[in-house]
């Protein structure tokens, strides 16, 4: 099992940007059949409301690409001083090159700045910021700008009563800088193969391209309809996954780490739904104000960027003007995946959110 803790490293600011467009869960009542009370049961229930979607011409790398202007612009980072660009997405423009590659000449960053994709989902910030402590430790690079996003919305059917008013579409940017003084932080990392059949797009790629076959609507026995080319996700399987693999990979992050689980200001987790997360936060026996959850309501499962997007929606304030916080960051999804860390927070230069502009485009 991955474990690591670095030293002298600090996660300085971060951006997140969403789509103007709101898709409302009253909006999909035919999905269950115009069954109000059911709708209204999970509302309350799982905790989401609405989503965040992007129009057809907008992709991950335009919303990442926002969230870095507004990043840059609002810190004292300039895009000649980024030596390491990493991009964690699902959703990107090409199968070549990367979108890394992309957002490396849409900022003009130097040559001597390395940039490469991370094809993970709700793990994968968790991962990147894995990776920018890795790079930064080495020596190889002091400081590292951290994209996350997907359009996942246009990955699931419409007429999917399963998945399709679960999720939204989100990017973020985040610096990950080399600062004397900063830290210990702590990560833990795992996987399981075995379960990737649990959240899969099964078509579409090399192993099984595109045909009219892949693009043959079908209907399950619970009445979902999708394609071979959308995502197919076994919600009891990623349930189970969730509540028994995250609560004991926490507390053997807090082992590792030996912090005391009281010590950490907030828990902040993949936004699968608000009921995974505080069925994790009752069997760690967590304190449930410690772990945001409104994210989920206002955006919907936005994958990748679901953590920074917490951050920014939930805590902008509370990270911006402390001094210091411990907060314990948890994501974990497709692969099936997961990764976990503690950081230490002090006072960060920006952490906001922002709908997208198409002025800026």
């Amino acid at each position: 099992m991955p474990s690591s803790m670095f030293e002298d490293i600090a996660v300085t600011a971060s951006i997140t940007v969403v789509p103007s467009k709101i898709r409302n869960l009253d909006e999909d009542i035919d999905l269950f059949d115009g069954n109000k009370r059911q709708l209204d049961r999970l509302k309350k229930t799982i905790g989401f409301d609405q989503r965040r979607i992007a129009d057809a011409s907008i992709t991950a790398l335009d919303l990442c690409y926002q969230a870095a202007s507004h990043l840059l612009e609002q810190s004292d980072i300039k895009a000649k001083n980024i030596d390491g660009i990493l991009f964690v997405t699902q959703t990107a423009d090409h199968s070549q090159p990367s979108n890394a590659s992309l957002m490396h000449r849409k900022l003009e960053c130097h040559s001597e700045c390395a940039a490469f994709d991370i094809g993970l989902g709700c793990s994968g910030f968790v991962y990147g910021l894995w990776l920018a402590h890795s790079l930064i430790h080495s020596g190889s690079c002091e400081t590292i700008l951290l994209l996350s996003g997907d359009t996942l919305s246009r990955m699931v059917h419409p007429k999917d009563k399963t998945t399709a008013p679960l999720f939204g579409d989100a990017g973020s940017a985040t610096i990950i800088q080399k600062k004397a003084s900063s830290g210990p932080s702590w990560f833990r990392l795992g996987s399981d193969g075995t379960g990737s059949d649990a959240l899969i797009v099964p078509a579409g790629g090399a192993r099984y391209p595109s045909s009219d076959v892949t693009k043959k609507e079908t209907e399950n026995e619970e009445g979902a309809i999708r394609t071979l080319e959308d995502l197919h996700m076994d919600g009891s399987s990623v349930f189970n996954f969730s509540i028994d693999v995250v609560p004991r990979e926490i507390e053997a992050l807090l082992n590792f780490a030996q912090v005391e689980k009281n010590t950490i200001d907030f828990y902040v987790l993949h936004q699968a739904n608000r009921y995974i997360v505080q069925n994790i936060g009752k069997r760690l026996q967590l304190d449930l104000a410690k772990l945001p959850v409104r994210s989920f309501e206002a955006f919907g499962n936005v994958s990748s960027a679901s953590i920074p997007a917490a951050m920014s929606y939930d805590l902008s304030k509370i990270l911006v003007d402390s001094e210091r916080r411990q907060i314990l960051l948890s994501g974990f999804g497709v692969g099936l995946s997961w990764g976990s860390c503690i950081l230490p927070i002090e006072s960060m230069v920006c952490l906001k959110w922002f709908e997208y502009d198409e002025a800026m485009a």
